[in-house]
């Protein structure tokens, strides 16, 4: 029988096979099923890599990609098997087993030879991938393969408990080596002084409230919660050590408050930071509360979170016509690839299958879905250290993230990171079009300035320096679908043009974006074009323009994105009084009121 025919997609069941929104367990199980053959075809003939297609090699080289192949989906097959207690109906386990002897032994120029971890970094990525499964399939792997071949990959993975060369998420990869070669019982002594090391090294990065920065860089996005989180609470657990359950626990239970109001209606995570081509990992981190205990969502929440985030992926078109995961979003996407992402790196969406490790009979199985946090009630919410801010919508199920707080580790703007806004279903443009809810000075021939840092100075306020000697201090106020868009420019020559752009929306006509000018603008607002994005092939924006008056001068916006049909003004939602150049009083539309504060220099 053909593979097409053992395993059908969960799209293909018949409606009454689904729960409401997502899909049971049974589909979980067939999707994880159907990825692992895709690949099949691309192995090499010991199996010991899977060299996939893709538009370019990563930094690392088709090496290294080869066994980041090999290793990401090794954690999906791992996942798949031990959350069915060994029981691998196609084989997954003999296959994968074959591959770590062939990978820890060809001689180099091999097609199926692992590349060192002295030689290529990125294998210490790998490593732990690598490292998780094999203590995940301990009985049924591991501790079947005889003496040399277990040597073998036990000396390929020991370099990665040294420290790791990027000050960041890498840390953990050698915490998760370092916790199955505990389990296994080589090194032990080694072992646990990685693990002490680098959650002490990390410790730092912590700021409260759940959050924690990727780096000492105030680097927030979805690394927080299925990096930062991920690995020591799931050390922690597959250890049985409760005194680092206790430590790490409650911080997760924190995160998934803020975590899991940042999915949409229709299960998309934010787009909103890098390495975004990992998709459904997103749901990592709401299994792994729920796997724990340590999540303040029910059962039939976490349920409803990651599989409306599969199933979301899944009905976009994130799979090619072979079932392979594509280096995108919905679709191929090359602009928001990062220069070490490899054709295969997608594959570390298995993490998001974390949730195969409880049994049918779990509650997160068995419970019937309840919905989101977007789609019961409007909600605003400050995400704790951040200098982020979130607003969702329950009309239309939309997500938007302010952010006054997140940065990027470089020289350059990064469109994941330096918008002040992103949301559940747009953007950000890339490349030379215009750049989406931005705010610039502009040169003699238009172009304009960047936002390299955004240094927070309270929830959803910031500060950054555009050009030497010029500073611009933003906030954010936000309530229903309607946004305050204040920026305060300090040290510009009088006449400097400005501008402030909203959002990027496509041409299908299911989203509406709106901008108007409050204070310091002209009358007019105009459109550009945003260029493609990872939702449209093609987007546009509004602007609207104003010109500095004096040594402090402010510009004040309103803006709505909105899934409504026929949406009213946006001008309409709320009367805007500037008291001075750092107080604004807004009285919404429902008669409440409130006043935005720019934080004095």
């Amino acid at each position: 029988m053909s593979c097409d025919a053992e395993v059908r997609l969960p799209w293909e069941h018949h409606a009454h096979d689904q729960s409401v929104h997502g899909y049971t367990r049974a589909d979980w199980e067939r999707t994880a099923d159907r990825l692992l053959l895709a690949v099949r075809p691309y192995a090499s003939p010991r199996h010991g890599r899977i060299d996939l297609p893709g538009p370019r090699p990563s930094w690392s080289g088709p090496l290294s990609d080869g066994l980041e192949g090999y290793a990401r989906t090794w954690l999906l097959a791992a996942l798949r098997t031990a959350g069915a207690r060994g029981e691998d109906p196609h084989g997954f386990l003999g296959r994968y087993a074959e591959g770590l002897a062939a990978g820890t032994s060809e001689p180099a120029g091999s097609p199926d030879a692992w590349p060192l971890i002295a030689d290529v970094p990125q294998a210490i990525v790998e490593s732990a991938s690598i490292a998780l499964g094999l203590r995940l399939t301990r009985p049924w792997l591991w501790d079947t393969l005889d003496d040399a071949t277990r040597q073998r990959a036990a000396d390929w993975l020991l370099p990665a408990l040294d420290a790791p060369p990027v000050n960041n998420n890498w840390w953990f990869f050698g915490l998760t080596v370092a916790g199955f070669l505990q389990d296994a019982g080589i090194e032990t002594d080694r072992a646990r002084k990685t693990i002490d090391r680098a959650l002490a090294h990390v410790e730092d990065w912590y700021l409260g409230d759940g959050w924690y920065s990727d780096g000492p860089n105030r680097s927030f996005d979805h690394y927080n919660a299925w990096a930062m989180h991920f690995y020591p609470v799931l050390h922690a657990h597959l250890a049985g050590d409760r005194d680092l359950l206790d430590r790490y626990g409650p911080r997760l239970h924190r995160q998934l408050d803020d975590y899991s109001r940042m999915f949409g209606a229709d299960g998309a995570p934010m787009p909103f930071g890098r390495s975004l081509i990992y998709r459904f990992a997103a749901a990592a981190a709401p299994w792994l509360g729920a796997l724990t205990g340590h999540t303040p969502l029910t059962p039939g929440a976490t349920r409803r979170l990651a599989s409306g985030t599969l199933r979301h992926f899944l009905d976009h078109g994130a799979t090619d016509r072979d079932g392979l995961l594509t280096l995108g979003w919905h679709r191929p996407y090359e602009p928001m690839l990062q220069t070490y992402s490899g054709p295969a790196s997608p594959y570390w969406a298995s993490k998001g299958f974390l949730g195969l490790l409880m049994p049918p009979d779990h509650p997160v199985w068995t419970a019937d879905e309840e919905p989101l946090p977007a789609e019961t009630a409007d909600a605003v919410t400050v995400l704790g250290p951040t200098g982020m801010l979130l607003q969702s919508t329950a009309a239309d199920g939309l997500v938007r993230l302010h952010n006054h707080g997140s940065n990027h580790v470089g020289d350059e703007e990064d469109p994941g990171y330096a918008r002040f806004a992103y949301s559940t279903r747009t953007g950000p443009t890339h490349g030379s079009a215009a750049r989406d809810n931005h705010f610039a000075l502009l040169s003699d021939d238009g172009e304009p300035t960047a936002r390299l840092t955004a240094d927070p100075l309270g929830p959803a306020a910031s500060a950054h320096t555009p050009l030497p000697g010029i500073r611009v201090v933003s906030a954010t106020l936000a309530h229903g679908r309607a946004e305050v868009r204040a920026h305060l420019v300090t040290g510009a020559p009088e006449g400097t043009p400005v501008r402030q752009t909203g959002w990027a929306t496509g041409d299908d006509g299911t989203l509406t974006a709106q901008l108007h000018p409050v204070h310091g603008y002209g009358d007019g607002v105009r459109e550009l074009p945003g260029g493609d994005t990872m939702f449209d092939e093609t987007s546009r924006l509004l602007a609207v323009d104003g010109a500095t008056t004096g040594p402090r001068s402010l510009f004040v916006a309103l803006a709505s994105l909105t899934g409504e049909a026929d949406p009213a003004p946006v001008e309409t939602l709320a009367g805007i009084r500037v008291q001075s150049p750092h107080e604004i009083h807004v009285t919404w539309h429902d008669g409440t009121t409130a006043v935005l504060r720019l934080p004095e220099e």
